[in-house]
């Protein structure tokens, strides 16, 4: 059986384990064998070749579990596509574009997603697992995937039929790199002179002459998209474009992305949202292994039993088992939570920010409960949040004085140069079983806040906001930067805590699956983003859904097998018969 072994360079720290401890331990250097020794960066590194199982002795003592020593699966027969370096990163196959087609990615982080499709945009030129050798022509890809669907895409792009068009994961970088206003940095990229109709389409006319350093990340992701489109191309990549996108954004931009695809051009998308690539893709492609070690890309399969199966966590046709566990949703929607005492209530409120005016009605919540909190992009969730925390005061009316409030903020604190263990030293001495370990924090430890990626970040904010002791718990999109997994292990987490703790949580996010999954009664959010924001609720939870879906005008259905909400195709038989009969929301 073939063997990989790698070294996770940013958690390897040879001063914390007292000078490489796994050099000192590992029994084959013990026998005179060079298996670890120094690398040029003085961190770690594995020499495969003379590496054996006995080197998993130095997995094992390996203090910030930094060295992965992984058997691949005995089916994987194909030559690896890129290797970061000797002891590093892994990726076998890609996913294929199909003309015509919109092709999803799904998988966890740090499992290759992002590395996939750079060497389909041409922005990561690969090795074909050897780090040490010149990078592959196309000739070489095209020999490569012979007799496949991927040849004959190498091919066109050999012969120049294809032209790429890529967004990014971090468009954060944006303001970094490019200066002026909007309207200009776009007139730069619009090969097609579609710029007044794109911009019209993903709604950014109105900021057109604000500065990019200037605008939201809601509003730079849809720069950013336009930016893509506005290439003249026939394969357009985006990855994960609903990332900082509320409800109503994110079905009209995979409506968007869906029409780029015709009989001339192919899309490629990476997205976590379940109900977004659901409803935007055609062919999903699955890609499974092991974080940050290997990531193997999965034949597609139609959308609806791609994501059944990524659910499931088993590939029938590879026979391959990637997860111990399945993912199942509840059937029926949540109801209201009755017999337990209120914790927390709130009076009616206003607040005005500038030329923004939020009205809140009445409210409470009880002991246990988790309410979920969704409506657009500026309408004032947010500020509600901030107004039950006491970070802001209200013009008229207070909210409940008597309890003790934790809040997460939307916009995360990064630029400390703390160690994670320090920022979380009392949450690890006392919620080391119910929060840091379900949320697979230990192995971020050693690693300061300044050098977390996004999805590191948010897990240690959540640790740290649920760990606090309080009688409210105050959660602002939480799920941002997770990935389907994750944003499942991070619901059970806040549900746990809420029953074993008998406090309240409520929780602001976009992921209509992940609010699904988490509330028992619903806040909604209306009005018009940036002037007014009208807050209502709680509902139960058919009633806040209906709310929200009726002004996004989709109907949500159960899927048979795993119970996931699933959108209703614009116009189908169900969808008419669900609007016709009032229940946008499925019961």
């Amino acid at each position: 059986m073939k063997r990989i072994a790698v070294i996770d360079k940013e958690r390897c720290n040879p001063i914390g384990c007292g000078g490489y401890l796994c050099i000192k331990r590992c029994p084959v250097n013990r026998m005179g064998k060079e298996a670890i020794v120094i690398g040029p960066d003085k961190k770690a590194l594995i020499n495969e070749e003379v590496a054996t199982d006995a080197c998993q002795v130095c997995v094992n003592i390996c203090p910030y579990n930094a060295i992965h020593m992984v058997k691949l699966p005995d089916e994987l027969t194909t030559r690896p596509i890129h290797r970061y370096g000797k002891d590093q990163f892994m990726l076998y196959s890609l996913p294929t574009p199909l003309t015509g087609k919109v092709v999803g990615i799904l998988g966890v982080n740090g499992i290759g997603k992002s590395t996939a499709i750079k060497v389909l945009a041409g922005v990561l030129h690969p090795n074909l697992g050897n780090p040490d050798a010149p990078q592959a022509d196309i000739a070489q890809l095209i020999r490569l995937f012979k007799g496949t669907e991927a040849q004959a895409f190498f091919e066109k792009l050999r012969d120049r039929e294809i032209t790429v068009s890529y967004k990014p994961q971090d468009i954060e970088k944006i303001p970094k790199a490019a200066k002026g206003k909007v309207k200009d940095l776009l007139k730069k990229v619009d090969q097609k002179k579609q710029l007044g109709q794109v911009a019209a389409q993903l709604e950014i006319t109105p900021i057109l002459d604000n500065n990019i350093n200037e605008i939201s990340g809601g509003e730079l992701q849809r720069v950013a998209i336009a930016a893509t489109v506005l290439k003249d191309a026939n394969l357009f990549i985006f990855d994960e474009p609903s990332s900082y996108l509320d409800i109503k954004q994110r079905l009209r931009i995979a409506q968007f992305i869906k029409s780029l695809a015709n009989e001339s051009t192919s899309v490629v998308v990476i997205e976590h949202d379940l109900i977004v690539i659901d409803y935007l893709a055609d062919q999903l492609n699955i890609m499974y292994g092991k974080e940050k070690v290997y990531g193997i890309v999965a034949q597609p399969k139609p959308a609806k039993a791609g994501i059944n199966a990524y659910l499931e966590g088993f590939i029938r046709e590879d026979n391959v088992r990637f997860r111990d566990h399945k993912i199942k949703f509840e059937i029926r929607a949540h109801e209201k939570k009755s017999g337990k005492s209120v914790i927390a209530q709130w009076p009616a409120m206003e607040k005005k920010l500038g030329k923004f005016h939020l009205s809140v009605s009445e409210g409470s919540i009880h002991r246990q409960e988790i309410i979920g909190i969704i409506g657009p992009n500026g309408i004032g969730k947010t500020t509600f949040v901030r107004l039950l925390a006491g970070v802001e005061k209200p013009d008229t009316g207070s909210p409940e004085t008597k309890v003790t409030v934790s809040y997460k903020p939307q916009t995360l604190e990064s630029a400390s140069e703390k160690p994670v263990l320090e920022v979380l030293q009392e949450a690890i001495q006392k919620h080391m079983s119910d929060i840091i370990t379900p949320l697979n924090i230990q192995d971020l430890f050693a690693k300061p806040l300044n050098t977390l990626s996004g999805g590191e970040l948010q897990r240690v904010a959540i640790a740290q906001a649920l760990s606090r002791k309080a009688d409210l718990i105050l959660l602002d999109e939480p799920s941002a930067y997770l990935d389907v997994e994750q944003r499942l292990i991070v619901s059970k987490v806040i549900k746990s805590i809420a029953e074993t703790r008998g406090c309240a949580i409520l929780v602001v996010d976009h992921d209509l699956l992940f609010i699904d999954y988490l509330s028992d009664r619903l806040i909604v959010f209306e009005g018009a983003p940036a002037r007014e924001g009208i807050e209502s609720g709680p509902y139960a939870m058919e009633e806040g859904m209906n709310k929200l879906l009726r002004e996004v005008n989709i109907t949500l259905r159960r899927e048979e097998h795993s119970g996931r909400p699933r959108i209703n195709k614009p116009g189908s038989v169900l969808d008419r018969e669900q609007q016709a009969q009032g229940k946008m929301y499925y019961s």
